[in-house]
C-alpha cells in the first residue's frame, strides 16, 4: 500500500495543482478495497490535493465481498465514498470456487446487508453469465437471488475467453467447453426479462438500475465526456485525444520513481473516429442515437426483426439488437 500511494502521489504531482472540478470519482479497474479504509482515505486525500471534488459528487469504490465489513464501511464513508460496486459474480458456491473467488454466496449476501446497514444505499453488484456448460450453473437461480435482494444497480458481464489465459489453455486441451452463442443470447435475454419485470430499467447494454440509480460515472463515458485516469493501465480523454498508461504495475512504479513518463500511448481521434464512437455509444444506451437521414434509412431494416425502434429520428436498440451491437453499429456512418 505504501509503495502504491507514493507512486500515485508522484503521478498526481505531474497533473499539476488546481486541475479542475470532479463530478464523479471511480476507484476501480482492480480491487482498491484491498487498500483498507486507511488506504482509501489517503488515496482520496491525494486526489483532493489536485482536484476539487464537488460536494454532491458520486464517489464509487470497487470492493470484493470479503472486504466489506462494518469497520471498512465506516472508514470508506468517512473518506467520502458514497457508492460501492461489489464484485459478487455469482451466489453459487461451486461457481465461485471454479472462479477461484474466496467469498461464498452467503458472504455476498452479507456484504449487501452490511452496505445497507453501514449507510451506503447506493451500490451495484456484478454478475457474470454465459459460463461453460461443464459447470452446470443455474443462471436463473442467481438472478432470482439477486433480484430478491433488490440492489439499486446490477451490472452483467458475459464470459469471454482471451488468448494466453488458463481458460484458453483448458479449452485447447478439451478440458472446458466454451458456451455457444445461443446460451449467451438466452441468458442475456432472461436477465432482461426478469429484471425489467421487477422494475429495473435496462438502461445500457450491460447495466440495469432502479429508477434514479443509474451510474453517473459510467453514463458520462457513454456520452463522450472527458475524464482523467491515474494508475497502471489508466486511460484519459480530453475530448480530442485518448491517452493510456503502461499496464504493468512494476513498470508504472519504476517509471515514477525514476522520473520517466508513465504514458504508453495516445490516439488523437479523427472525424471518422468521433463519428464511429458517437454511433456505438449512442446505440448502447436507451437514450439512443440521433441519427442522420442516411443512417435512419439503414436502421429501418432493423425494425422487422425486432432489433430496434425509431422515434422522431432517434434509433434505440432492443435487447435483441444489443446482442448484435457491434455489427449493427458498423453498418452506420455517423455522418
Amino acid at each position: 500500500m505504501e509503495e502504491f500511494l507514493r507512486a500515485l502521489a508522484r503521478e498526481f504531482a505531474l497533473i499539476g495543482p488546481n486541475s479542475g472540478s470532479l463530478d464523479t470519482v471511480y476507484l476501480g479497474g482492480g480491487t482498491p478495497s484491498r487498500l483498507g479504509p486507511d488506504g482509501i482515505a489517503r488515496l482520496l486525500d491525494l486526489l483532493r490535493t489536485r482536484f476539487e471534488v464537488q460536494a454532491d459528487a458520486e464517489v464509487t469504490l470497487e470492493a470484493n465481498p470479503e472486504d466489506v465489513s462494518a469497520e471498512s464501511l465506516a472508514g470508506w464513508r468517512a473518506a467520502g465514498v458514497n457508492r460501492l460496486s461489489i464484485g459478487i459474480q455469482s451466489f453459487d458456491d461451486a461457481v465461485l470456487a471454479w472462479m477461484h473467488r474466496v467469498h461464498s454466496g452467503a458472504d455476498a449476501r452479507r456484504a449487501i446487508e452490511l452496505a445497507r446497514e453501514g449507510g451506503i444505499t447506493n451500490f451495484s453488484i456484478d454478475l457474470i453469465f454465459a459460463l461453460p456448460g461443464d459447470i452446470e450453473r443455474e443462471w436463473r437461480r442467481d438472478l432470482d437471488i439477486a433480484l430478491e435482494l433488490e440492489p439499486p444497480h446490477i451490472s452483467l458481464y458475459g464470459l469471454t475467453i482471451e488468448q494466453g489465459t488458463p481458460l484458453a489453455r483448458w479449452q485447447t486441451r478439451g478440458l472446458l467447453t466454451a458456451p455457444e452463442d445461443e446460451q449467451y443470447a438466452s441468458e442475456f435475454l432472461l436477465a432482461d426479462e426478469m429484471a425489467v419485470a421487477r422494475g429495473y430499467s435496462h438502461y445500457e447494454v450491460s447495466n440495469f438500475a432502479l429508477p434514479g440509480m443509474e451510474s453517473r460515472h459510467n453514463s458520462a463515458y457513454w456520452t463522450g465526456a472527458s475524464y482523467i485516469g491515474v494508475g497502471p493501465s489508466a486511460h484519459s480523454f480530453d475530448g480530442e485525444t485518448r491517452r493510456w498508461n503502461v499496464s504493468a504495475y512494476a513498470d508504472w512504479v519504476r517509471r515514477l520513481n525514476t522520473g520517466e513518463s508513465v504514458r504508453q500511448g495516445e490516439e488523437r481521434l479523427s472525424e471518422g473516429n468521433r463519428a464511429s464512437e458517437r454511433v456505438y455509444l449512442g446505440l448502447r444506451t436507451i437514450s439512443g442515437l440521433h441519427a442522420s437521414e442516411r443512417d435512419l434509412e439503414a436502421a429501418t431494416s432493423w425494425l422487422s426483426p425486432g432489433w430496434a425502434r425509431i422515434d422522431d429520428g432517434v434509433v434505440r436498440l432492443t435487447p435483441e439488437g444489443w446482442l448484435r451491437l457491434d455489427s449493427l453499429a458498423a453498418g452506420l456512418t455517423g455522418f
